[in-house]
Order: structure tokens, then sequence, then C-alpha cells
């Protein structure tokens, strides 16, 4: 049985994917007290990538948009993997998204949104957080988009 955050993804025709395997010597999240850490999530889907390349160039603003939002949904995977139940987050504290970006690219923010719009609408005023946008040279595998989130736990009675 699903609780209200998967409710709330297959709402929206969406549904937790399997844990992305680590591509190095790494954990996809690691708990920590009240705290979830998730290693940086790629927006794999079945096990590949959708598209590679640099967002302003091979990659759309638009595609990456959507890309981000395949990280955030493998970052709340890699969360529920750690503690079970997506339904004991408490909130999302912090997101941190990498964008691979072409020269003279700077709309970093814009693409970032699809993964904090995505855990807005899956979790509400919880999903409310901080994030830093960083463009970068090139992510792994040639990934255009890669984000990490940090969850606070609702305290264990």
């Amino acid at each position: 049985m699903s609780g209200a955050v998967e409710t709330a993804l297959a709402g929206l025709g969406l549904k937790l994917p399997e844990v992305v395997p680590p591509l190095a010597a790494y954990q996809p999240a690691a708990r920590t007290g009240r705290y979830v850490y998730t290693s940086g999530q790629l927006p794999m889907v079945e096990g590949k990538l959708p598209v590679t390349g640099k967002v302003g160039a091979e990659v759309s603003p638009e595609e990456a948009v959507e890309l981000a939002r395949t990280c955030a949904l493998n970052a709340l995977a890699a969360v529920k993997s750690v503690i079970g139940d997506l339904d004991r987050i408490a909130r999302v504290v912090k997101v941190l998204g990498f964008v691979a970006s072409a020269p003279g690219f700077t709309g970093q923010p814009a693409v970032l949104n699809g993964a904090s719009e995505l855990l807005g609408q899956v979790l509400g005023e919880r999903g409310v957080h901080a994030r830093s946008a960083v463009g970068v040279a090139v992510l792994p595998l040639d990934a255009p988009v890669e984000v990490e989130i940090q969850v606070e736990l609702v305290p264990e009675d």
C-alpha cells in the first residue's frame, strides 16, 4: 500500500523507479539522525540516460527541465530505499542541482525548477526548500543534469 506521497506521484502519472545503482564507490542515499542525504542523481530511466550533452546546445532548456524532474524522482526513490516510507519526510531542506551548460547558457535556475516543482507537487509545503543551481562543464556519463536532495524526517515516537 502506498502512502500520500506515492499517491500524489500516481496522480501525476508517475511512480517511483528502482533506485539507480551507484556508478562508483558511494551509496545512493545515507541517513544520519533525522536527515537523509542523497548522492547526485542523474536522469536515468530504466538504467539509461534518455539524452546526453550540454543544455543550451544538444539539449534544450525544456528537455532539461524534464530531466531535472526525473532526477528528483530518482532522488525520492533513493530516500525511500533508506527510510521505507516517503510519508516520513518532514520537509525537503535543500536541493543542489548541476546543469552541464553550453557556453553562454545562464538558465540553470529555470532548469532546476523541474526538480523543485515536482517536490512541491508531491510533498506540498514539505517540499519547499533552499536550493542552489550550478552550471558546470560536464557531468558523469555526459548527463545534462544532476540533482541531490537533503530531507529531514518526522521524529520517531
